[in-house]
């Protein structure tokens, strides 16, 4: 078992502000996928506010991204979340709330286990993915890296069925 966790951030540029009825139905969605990430295999720990949900933190020069950051026990157990039916079915909407982003925006690292990561550690990972490309230092699920305890062995593969038409 690894003694590293996988931290991972996404942001998104809402097309409105957060209160605006035109983010009414991302808002509705936030507590029910919250809670589907809590109670998933391998969940260990998200950002949030006293709000249960991370809308309020600012750790970006643009003040209008809103982000997302949690950690997962290995890359299988986030992938598994990320393309499930349900979290699927809600990020297939998220051009109705969204801008397109026209940057990577999400980011994966790896931690020890325990640790916590901050927003500050999310924005210079997500720096360090749009300047050198996926490597150890961050990666994404489709290009990810072993934890530092893994040794030589080659890096996780996702399963082709993991693809999202988004």
């Amino acid at each position: 078992m690894s003694t590293f966790h996988l931290a991972q951030v996404n942001i998104g540029l809402p097309i409105e502000p957060v209160e605006s009825e035109r983010l009414a139905g991302f808002v509705a969605m936030l507590e029910p996928i919250n809670a589907l990430a809590d109670a998933a295999p391998g969940f260990v720990w998200r950002l949030q506010t006293g709000d249960g949900d991370a809308t309020a933190v600012r750790a970006f020069e643009d003040e209008r991204l809103l982000m997302n950051m949690s950690v997962w026990e290995s890359v299988e157990t986030f992938g598994a979340f990320v393309y499930g039916p349900q979290h699927a079915a809600v990020m297939k909407q998220r051009r109705q709330w969204f801008v397109p982003m026209r940057e990577l925006y999400t980011a994966l690292w790896w931690i020890p286990a325990g640790a916590v990561p901050t927003p500050r550690d999310a924005v210079h990972r997500l720096d360090v993915l749009r300047a050198h490309g996926p490597s150890a230092d961050a990666f994404t699920l489709t290009r990810a890296f072993p934890p530092p305890d893994a040794g030589t062995g080659a890096a996780p593969t996702v399963p082709e069925d993991w693809t999202c038409s988004v």
